[in-house]
């Protein structure tokens, strides 16, 4: 971390400790075991709870307390953050927290879930005196582990200045989105076109090797062009090292096109594109399981042309080589 970062986020997490705030994780997963993370390596004092006790020890290693409970948390924490991998998981969640929610509790919700849930379960915690965020994360597990990330959060804007050090220690842009659910809405818009992306990528690399180009030339074609993107940059380098390990699967992707497919439908938008994207993932996942690596959807390609899409010289793994910095909000151009 530079030098800048370092002191930024120190001054940060300093206004949290003088403002005596304590705060509650739940779920120490590949997303949410990294924001965890960035609060611990910045000096905020935090309890942890997940149902893997691997995963809570390893949170208490790095100086978390370890939580007994959903419920213990809310009842000891004035802000807890859930990070979870469905809106089932996060309703269940809730339904042990509610009981000890009163007022000047806040919960924040940095799972990618449905608008409509996290609305309904934030109407819960509001009735109950507290308050309701939806802050979901976007930009790759990458910059999730060094605090680089970007952060959506959908909430009254009194709520979010209260919470804002601590999102900007976890995420280096921070945009406050609107009403709680508005955050929702956008992150799954975010990994539509992310899905998308990956598709058409997997598509290109696959075209440029069945047409006799060398996959390195045409990696930097795309990158240095008007064809490149984030996914391109990132993903398509573990694509082509063979690991495709991006942290993300198969069954996450179908969860988030899902959601991005429910709130079209609920908007009364007819598509075109995302049905495909959806049939075309609950055939990788019939074919290779839920759980398999998401950018091993152009396993599909290979398997139907014989090709072999890798190339030597590229990254088993993403990281984030930037320093980590302290965030700040990004301001709207209206």
């Amino acid at each position: 971390m530079g030098a800048t970062g370092r002191k930024g986020a120190f001054n940060l997490a300093m206004k949290i400790k003088e403002s005596g705030m304590k705060i509650g994780f739940i779920g120490l997963g590949n997303v949410g075991g990294k924001l965890s993370g960035s609060l611990l390596r910045n000096g905020v004092d935090l309890a942890v709870h997940d149902l893997e006790e691997g995963l809570v020890a390893k949170s208490v290693a790095l100086g978390a307390r370890k939580g007994v409970s959903p419920a213990q948390l809310m009842r000891t924490c004035d802000a807890v953050i859930t990070c979870l991998p469905s809106p089932a998981a996060s309703d269940a969640v809730m339904q042990e927290m509610l009981p000890e929610v009163k007022e000047g509790k806040i919960w924040m919700e940095m799972s990618t879930t449905d608008e409509a849930e996290v609305k309904r379960l934030g109407a819960l915690v509001i009735d109950a005196g507290g308050a309701a965020v939806d802050c979901p994360v976007s930009g790759g597990c990458h910059r999730a582990d060094t605090g680089n990330i970007a952060i959506f959060a959908g909430c009254a804007r009194a709520t979010f200045e209260r919470i804002l050090p601590l999102l900007t220690i976890m995420g280096r842009r921070v945009l406050h989105t609107g009403d709680l659910g508005s955050a929702s809405i956008l992150k799954v818009i975010t990994n539509y076109l992310a899905t998308a992306n990956l598709v058409s990528v997997a598509e290109a690399l696959t075209v440029a090797k069945g047409a006799g180009m060398d996959l390195a030339t045409a990696y930097e074609a795309i990158r240095v062009s008007s064809g490149t993107s984030f996914v391109h940059e990132t993903e398509s380098q573990v694509i082509l090292n063979g690991s495709r390990d991006i942290s993300f699967t198969m069954d996450l992707v179908a969860k988030d096109i899902g959601l991005f497919q429910a709130v079209a439908d609920r908007a009364q938008v007819p598509l075109q594109v995302n049905p495909l994207l959806i049939e075309i993932f609950n055939d990788g996942i019939a074919r290779f399981g839920p759980r398999e690596l998401s950018p091993n959807i152009i396993k599909r390609l290979e398997q139907a042309t014989g090709l072999d899409i890798t190339a030597p010289g590229f990254p088993a793994q993403m990281v984030d080589d930037e320093p980590e910095e302290a965030g700040a909000e990004v301001i709207v151009r209206r």
